[in-house]
């Protein structure tokens, strides 16, 4: 069989599997979004029984084997890098017993699906119940995983943050944030002392149909394609979807309009890279993602350098106006500051930006010491609550709705997931100093509400991309350096300083 004979044979084979990518992709989203809770034990089974077929025709002999021929003869550049990226999602798969993968699934739905319930109701005893079979279910598959590579994974932790964080380790992780958990403190009181006087309550009774045809405005100037999208509601905000069919979702409260302002241009950010990553590869391994510390980078680049940028909020003042016209008794620089209010508080999706780095510091400490079993999933709530007054000077105790039940992520096992929002933060930083850097009139132009710059630099430096580099790599290319936390803190002394 020729080189390319069996390139074509894998290209295939992993085409189908991003059909059923496709499929459970929006079984999941409807589950979140739509389904009616009598559904739930059906869907679950249902994306339980599609995530094992597709986990055996990942993990065939027959792909390991072509793979193993076709990386032995292929002399196609671009190809080549394919199928090493085929090569590292076969065997991040095949190591894992399908039935592990099944448990996994089944276990996550029926955790997620009570944790809605538990949330509301603030009890935390229930949701052990659930939540120590994800754990003991995400420790097996860290064992099975780390014992693939020890090399690479010097604990079970690193094996699942590689799932998240691929190419990021967590000693790289733990010295970045060694270096927040140093500086952020003395910006965090400098910011409060002097941004004091400037706050602003913006509590008020905002109609909900106002507020998403204000979050749909803002989507389109941020050049989202509502022919090739939509945006609903949902408990905890996210997106998802494919080319031509991203799913944002955000949430709603009366009282205030800008925590859905604010995770709509951030889901924005995660759907217009989706959109943008190269329709050569679509399918394929190699024209994905790079990882979620470079997602996250380009959905806080969205909501933290674009659209908080004073330029385009400003901008953006008129059309809030025009939406919500009990916001017109503040003008711009009023609302800019209640949106950048520095303020440490329990919920991690409305933190602000100094503070957000600690919640998930706290996150990325408890869930490295659960994988690695240096704790257990009964003491989480405690040292949740302790760690939380270190950090930031607030208790948590009894308080598990507003303390460790806040988040989604651990319902399915997401460990890992958690440290590349800060490390997204870093890279959207670097990200906004090289474009900013490279285009010295970025004030004028977005203070006119024009982002179409922003969109040609990502798609040249970052989207085009996709998977072809490593994260690394393709920060240093874009940037001139490895991820580093002195750009973010060079912003956040500018910001609030």
């Amino acid at each position: 069989m020729s080189s390319q004979t069996q390139y074509a044979s894998l290209e295939e084979q992993f085409q189908r599997i991003a059909k059923i990518d496709h499929a459970l992709t929006f079984l999941q989203w409807d589950q979140l979004v739509m389904m009616p809770p009598g559904g739930h034990s059906c869907r679950a089974e249902a994306v339980a029984e599609l995530s094992a077929m597709r986990h055996e025709m990942l993990c065939s002999p027959r792909i390991g084997d072509q793979l193993k021929e076709a990386l032995q003869n292929c002399s196609d550049t671009e190809q080549t890098k394919s199928l090493h990226e085929m090569e590292r999602v076969y065997e991040r798969a095949s190591c894992i017993p399908t039935q592990l993968v099944k448990a996994q699934s089944l276990a996550g739905s029926i955790c997620e699906q009570g944790w809605r319930q538990h949330y509301k109701e603030n009890d935390w005893a229930s949701f052990l119940k659930n939540f120590k079979k994800v754990v003991e279910l995400s420790r097996e598959e860290a064992r099975i995983r780390q014992e693939q590579d020890k090399e690479k994974f010097p604990t079970p932790y690193d094996a699942l943050l590689d799932l998240y964080c691929t190419g990021d380790s967590s000693f790289f992780i733990e010295n970045i944030f060694s270096q927040l958990k140093e500086k952020l403190p003395q910006i965090l009181a400098k910011a409060r002392q002097d941004r004091k006087i400037k706050e602003v309550d913006l509590k008020g009774a905002y109609p909900i149909e106002s507020q998403i045809a204000l979050n749909r405005k803002l989507m389109e100037i941020l050049g989202f394609d509502f022919d090739k999208g939509r945006l609903d509601v949902s408990m905890h905000p996210f997106s998802t979807g494919g080319r031509g069919d991203q799913r944002i979702t955000t949430r709603f409260r009366q009282t205030d309009f800008l925590e859905a302002l604010l995770a709509t241009a951030h889901e924005t950010g995660h759907a217009s890279y989706e959109n943008g990553l190269p329709a050569k590869w679509d399918g394929l391994p190699v024209g994905q993602a790079r990882n979620m510390c470079i997602h996250e980078s380009q959905s806080l680049l969205f909501e933290k350098q674009l659209f908080l940028s004073p330029p385009f909020f400003t901008f953006f003042t008129d059309i809030l106006h025009e939406h919500l016209p009990l916001t017109q008794k503040w003008d711009a620089g009023q609302l800019w500051d209640a949106a950048t209010e520095v303020k440490p508080g329990l919920i991690r999706v409305e933190a602000d930006e100094v503070t957000y780095p600690m919640h998930i510091i706290l996150r990325f400490e408890i869930e490295k010491s659960l994988i690695n079993s240096t704790i257990q999933p009964e003491d989480v709530p405690e040292i949740w609550d302790s760690k939380m007054m270190e950090y930031l000077g607030l208790s948590t105790a009894g308080n598990y709705t507003e303390g460790c039940l806040q988040d989604i992520h651990w319902t399915d096992g997401s460990f890992g997931y958690f440290p590349s929002y800060t490390l997204g933060a870093l890279n959207a930083a670097q990200i906004f100093t090289a474009i900013q850097n490279e285009h010295q009139d970025w004030t004028e132009t977005m203070g006119r509400g024009e982002i179409g710059f922003v969109h040609r630099w990502l798609k040249e430096k970052i989207w085009n991309r996709a998977s072809f580099l490593d994260s690394q790599e393709l920060i240093s290319l874009a940037t001139g350096s490895p991820t580093d936390p002195a750009c973010f803190l060079a912003h956040l002394e500018k910001r609030y300083g």
